[in-house]
Formats: structure tokens, sequence, C-alpha cells
């Protein structure tokens, strides 16, 4: 009996290129987001694509008035935002990554989720659920952060 091994190649996958956007907002690079994330490769480059460009326009949308506020002010970039006294540079830039990231990855793992009759796909579906609420939260708190709101709001009924 003998052994016949197949020869593979050490070569990392091409990255995928940048997802440009708007020119004030940066644009969003597949690769950052599948280390940050650990999106394996089982997620494929097509959908990572397509999820972090609906997650990009989606935040977007909702820092518009943010962004024209700052193109009022004469600020032109996100990274040229005016730091408050306890931010690091590139504050107001990561924070905007985290709020693409993280709804781009609720979005992949509800596009995911098992959709097995068994007792046991129904709570991995849950958790599933839970995870991508959890990050849509984290997206609601980075975008928050970058218009100066507080996280949360509390009204009397």
């Amino acid at each position: 009996m003998s052994l016949v091994a197949h020869g593979g190649s050490n070569t990392q996958p091409t990255p995928a290129p940048p997802i440009t956007n708007n020119g004030f907002w940066p644009d969003i690079e597949p690769g950052t987001f599948r280390e940050r994330h650990r999106i394996d490769t089982t997620i494929t480059p097509g959908r990572v694509e397509q999820a972090l460009g609906i997650a990009m326009r989606d935040i977007n949308r909702q820092l518009a008035d943010f962004q024209a506020q700052q193109h009022e002010a004469g600020i032109l970039a996100a990274d040229a935002v005016p730091l408050e006294p306890w931010q690091t540079p590139g504050h107001t830039t990561e924070l905007y990554r985290q709020a693409v990231f993280s709804e781009a990855h609720a979005r992949i793992l509800e596009s995911y989720r098992d959709y097995s009759a068994t007792r046991d796909g129904d709570e991995r579906g849950e958790i599933k659920d839970e995870a991508a609420e959890d990050y849509r939260r984290d997206a609601r708190w980075a975008v928050s952060e970058i218009i100066g709101e507080p996280h949360t709001t509390v009204e009397l009924i």
C-alpha cells in the first residue's frame, strides 16, 4: 500500500479589494473585517462584500446629518473631525469601522441561521439571533459615540 499526498500550496488567498466609500468615511477592508470578527472562509467573499456594502450604506445613512454638519464646518473627512481631549487619533474612523463591521456581522449571522427542524437546530438559531442582536447593539453604540449621544434613551410613559 502506498500513500499519495496531495501537494497543496502555501499561498494565501488574494485579499479582496477595499469597498470604496463616499470620501468622508474610510473605505472598508473585507480582510480586516474577516480578521477582527473571525469570519472564516466558509463565508464566501461575495457574501462578505455584500454584507459590508449594505452595512456601510446603512451606517452612512444613519450618520448623514453628522457628515453634513462636518462639511458645513469645513471638515471633509472623518479622520479630520476634531477630537475631545480624552480621544485618541483615529477615534471617529475606528468607531465607524466598528459600526459597519458589527452590522455586517449581524447580517451574516442572520443569513446563516440554521433552519433545522430539530430542537438542537432551533437552539443554535436562537443563539445566532441573540448574537446578531448583540452585534447590532454594538453598531448602534458606535454610531451614538460618533454623534455624541448616550447609548440608551429612557422615556417615561
